[in-house]
This record gives structure tokens, C-alpha cells and sequence, in this order.
């Protein structure tokens, strides 16, 4: 799972009131903020998510660099009652990254996420000024991805966001997601996006061989179970997912401690200069049935072969050659009691 320092900037514009997302756009996204911040810190304890505003009186930091969900939904409630003005992206954006540069661990890799739900205005709508920014941050290694929906949606393949996006992308590091409104859910919609990709099924498919995400947005989230490792999508229910996956770890050293020893049993008996005492098996009741030899067969086919023409066919023929052998024996053991009988009759008359 990948090591990330997070910022999330939301819109507390006035469009934010809006209620064509359920229950409307800033609750909406406040569920949507609650997803990505469980779904970052559960991809990999190391992880910190902070949050900031860009409407308002100004852009503003209110959490950096926390793992307390408590601070960030104590964030959200006091920013709902401060809906107003209009989104600066670029302003905020430039502070985000001021405060992911003074992250305390250096060594996790920089990201942040804007949602955006309001048409651009001033130097956010301005497309030279937005990708100079964009290789501005691509050059710090900072990764950007860009929820878009409701007014934030644009027309067209190409826009202002998107043209921001594809110039701060190294590596497919950052992306875009537009939402448009109906029945889903935005957090639904968010968790199966390439946004929060990485963080669900990239590192178990690395680990295990076979986990993933959700076809697209289309996909509701943790619907069916279908594309996650076991059914089970590890951000919702991230107890049951390490469970399963310690328990098929354990079957697994379970079925290699049994070939070990299978394999070791196997080197052991076929080793030279073994013992008779260690190697020998001590010999029980249970006959072992002997393999009939190539003559026997030959004799059983030609046998069933005769039966199948409807001749006769003397079923006497194998084996023979072992019941003559102990008939004899039989006889010679009777001759060797009458003489030995015999012999004593005359010790005893002399």
C-alpha cells in the first residue's frame, strides 16, 4: 500500500447548498471526505490526511496531518455553518502544498485531492495559469486528483481541470473524476474511481496475486463483493479483510510445512547406508496383494477372450503351478509322520 501524505480541499461555496446531491452538495461531500480519509489510513497505518477549505473569506487550513477521524469530522461540522463566497483553486492548491512540504515524515509521498462543485471563476478558470501551476507541482512530486460534480462538472472533453490534471500527472500518479448526480451515493461513486485505486486493491494484488477495484464509477461500491480479494472490500470492513487474508497465509505455511516434511520422509527413506532397524517396516497381519505377472495377464486375456466366444475354458489355469507345489508338500509331510511313526513302533519292540 502506498505511504502518502494527504490534503483534501473542499468547496464551502455557496453552491454548496445545493440539494441535487443527497442530502445536498456539502453533506455529500463531508460523507465523501469521511471515505477517503478511512481508506487512506487503513491502506497503510503510516498514512496522515489533513483538510482544508478554498471558498469562504479565504482559503484555510483547519487539520494537517492527523489519523484522528475525530479531528476531521470536527472540521467538516464547523465548516458547514460557514458556507459562503466563492472557490480560489490556485490560492488553495498553493497552500496545500506549502503545508505537505512541512509534513513530519518525509518519506511519505505527496498528494492532494480537490473537490470542486462550483463553476471556476477568476484565475481557477484561467487554463495557462492552472497547467504552470500543475508543472509546478509536478515538479515538487506532488500528485493532484480533482473530484468534479455538480457545477464543477465542465462540458466537453476538454476543460480546464482536465488540462490541469494530465499536466500534474507523472507516472499516471493523478487523476480526475466527474460525478454527475442521481440516485448514488458521491462516497459510493468516489471508493470505485481510480482516485482511491491504489489505496483498496493495488497492494493485496502485489501481496496475495488476486484482489481489485470496481469496473469504473458505475460500479457501486461493496454491492456484490465482485473484484475484491475473498468478496470482502478491505476499506469497509477492514477487520474481516485481514482475518481472511491471515487465515489463507496460515493455510498456506500449513500446506508448506506438510510438503517439507513429506519431501524430508521421502529423502530419509531412499538415503544410502541406512539402517535395516530405521528403515525396515515391521511386518503386519495385512497381506499385500502381489502384482500379477505379464504371463498371468496373458492368461486372464486369453481366458475372457474364449469366455467371450462361448467356449470352455478351464479357469484352473493361473496359479497352477502353487497348488501343485503345496499338494506335494502336504504329501511329503504325511509320508515323513508315517515313518518317524513307524521307526518309534520298533525302538519300542527291541
Amino acid at each position: 500500500m502506498p505511504l502518502e501524505a494527504t490534503m483534501m480541499i473542499i468547496d464551502n461555496s455557496e453552491f454548496m447548498r445545493n440539494g441535487d446531491y443527497q442530502p445536498n452538495r456539502f453533506e455529500a461531500q463531508s460523507d465523501a471526505v469521511n471515505t477517503v480519509f478511512q481508506t487512506k489510513i487503513d491502506s497503510n497505518p503510516e498514512n496522515t490526511v489533513g483538510i482544508m477549505t478554498m471558498a469562504g473569506k479565504g482559503p484555510e487550513v483547519l487539520v494537517t496531518h492527523t489519523k484522528d477521524l475525530g479531528h476531521i469530522l470536527s472540521a467538516l461540522h464547523a465548516t458547514s455553518s460557514k458556507i459562503s463566497g466563492v472557490i480560489d483553486i490556485p490560492t488553495a492548491l498553493s497552500i496545500a502544498q506549502l503545508a505537505l512540504k512541512h509534513r513530519e515524515n518525509k518519506n511519505l509521498r505527496q498528494r492532494i485531492i480537490v473537490f470542486v462543485a462550483s463553476p471556476l471563476e477568476g484565475q481557477g478558470a484561467d487554463e495557462k495559469g492552472m497547467i504552470k501551476l500543475a508543472k509546478k507541482l509536478k515538479k515538487n512530486n506532488v500528485a493532484v486528483d480533482v473530484v468534479a460534480y455538480g457545477d464543477g462538472i465542465e462540458e466537453g472533453e476538454r476543460g480546464v481541470l482536465k488540462a490541469f490534471v494530465e499536466s500534474a500527472s507523472s507516472g499516471d500518479n493523478s487523476h480526475m473524476v466527474s460525478i454527475p448526480p442521481g440516485p448514488h451515493l458521491l462516497s459510493d461513486m468516489l471508493i470505485s474511481s481510480p482516485i482511491l485505486a491504489g489505496d483498496r486493491g493495488m497492494g493485496i494484488d502485489e501481496a496475495m496475486g488476486d484482489a481489485g477495484v470496481g469496473a469504473g464509477p458505475s460500479g457501486a461500491a461493496g454491492g456484490s463483493g465482485a473484484g475484491f480479494e475473498f468478496g470482502v472490500d478491505p476499506s469497509l470492513d477492514p477487520e474481516l479483510a485481514m482475518a481472511l487474508r491471515m487465515s489463507m497465509q496460515e493455510e498456506q505455511a500449513r500446506q508448506a510445512a506438510e510438503e517439507g516434511h513429506g519431501s524430508a520422509a521421502a529423502a530419509g527413506d531412499s538415503a544410502p547406508g541406512a539402517s535395516a532397524s530405521t528403515t525396515t517396516p515391521v511386518a503386519t497381519a495385512t497381506s499385500v496383494p502381489v502384482p500379477p505377472t505379464e504371463s498371468d495377464e496373458d492368461a486372464l486375456l486369453a481366458q475372457a477372450l474364449a469366455m467371450s466366444e462361448g467356449k470352455d475354458v478351464d479357469m484352473d489355469g493361473v496359479g497352477d503351478a502353487g497348488d501343485e507345489d503345496e499338494e506335494m508338500d502336504e504329501e511329503e509331510a504325511i509320508r515323513r509322520a508315517i515313518e518317524m511313526s513307524m521307526k518309534g513302533d520298533q525302538e519300542e519292540k527291541k
